[in-house]
């Protein structure tokens, strides 16, 4: 990769009290039968801040609750009792519109699934989320160009999904999540799909990603690939059953110095 990836500005220093860009607080979500009686109580009471520039595995078993708990985190479901905010504002208070529109600027999604339109070109895919925010479609594309250059993908330009590999379209949904500088990415198991030496890369890229300031929350069963966290929240029937620092995946610490160049995208 010949181009460094910027700190997004929403991460720049703050001299005070940074505000955190998440914050949980007695947090329960509970779904009910259409009778009006508890189904399950899936977060039975969170509290969990993640600070800018943390890089965090969600982890637990089936049924503990760490599905839900992403979910309420990218704003996708609300939760039914207590205190969420992101980046400081309670998203409990906003109204359908306004909360779909503060994701969207707030949080870049990446899934198993890469979820990218076929018809499109790679940089029409990336450039997506921008027509929603009302982005001229030359700013659009000059957006959407420059983030694919940052995540190796520069010499793939008009291609099309189904003329790239599994790496290289996650790759194109990484760039996607990041093209509307948000100040978290939000990575749902980002490596089910691919192989061992694919997914290495893309964790490589993640930490790049981390150490040029982002802040990564990671959904995954895998323990091989919470290892290169630097912070483990493990779920249990809803709870937190610990919340740990990592004694930091090859001396890596938060902040630190960059990781090993990603390699190109030949996966």
């Amino acid at each position: 990769m010949t181009q460094t990836l910027d700190q997004p500005a929403a991460h720049a220093a703050n001299p005070g009290r940074p505000t955190p860009v998440a914050e949980l607080r007695a947090l329960r979500k509970i779904y009910y039968k259409p009778d009006g009686s508890v189904m399950v109580e899936a977060l039975r009471g969170i509290d969990v801040t993640i600070n800018r520039g943390e890089y965090v595995a969600i982890m637990g078993a089936s049924g503990s609750g760490k599905s839900t708990l992403m979910n309420v985190l990218g704003c996708l479901d609300r939760p039914t009792d207590g205190l969420y905010l992101l980046d400081g504002q309670d998203v409990a208070a906003m109204s359908d519109d306004d909360l779909s529109n503060y994701r969207g600027l707030k949080i870049g999604f990446i899934f198993q699934a890469f979820n990218l339109i076929p018809q499109l070109t790679i940089e029409e895919n990336v450039a997506t989320p921008l027509f929603y925010q009302h982005v001229p479609r030359a700013k659009r594309i000059e957006r959407a160009i420059e983030t694919l250059g940052k995540v190796g993908l520069g010499d793939r330009l008009g291609h099309r999904p189904r003329e790239l590999s599994g790496g290289q379209q996650q790759r194109v949904a990484i760039a996607r999540a990041l093209v509307t500088r948000p100040v978290v990415l939000m990575a749902d198991e980002p490596t089910g799909n691919l192989d061992s030496s694919t997914g290495q890369a893309i964790l490589g890229l993640f930490e790049e990603l981390h150490a040029a300031g982002m802040t990564i929350l990671m959904v995954t069963h895998d323990p091989v690939v919470a290892e290169r966290c630097l912070r483990v929240v493990r779920l249990k029937d809803g709870l937190v059953e610990y919340d740990r620092q990592q004694p930091g995946y090859l001396g890596r610490k938060a902040g630190g110095a960059a990781p090993a160049p990603v390699p190109e995208s030949t996966h």
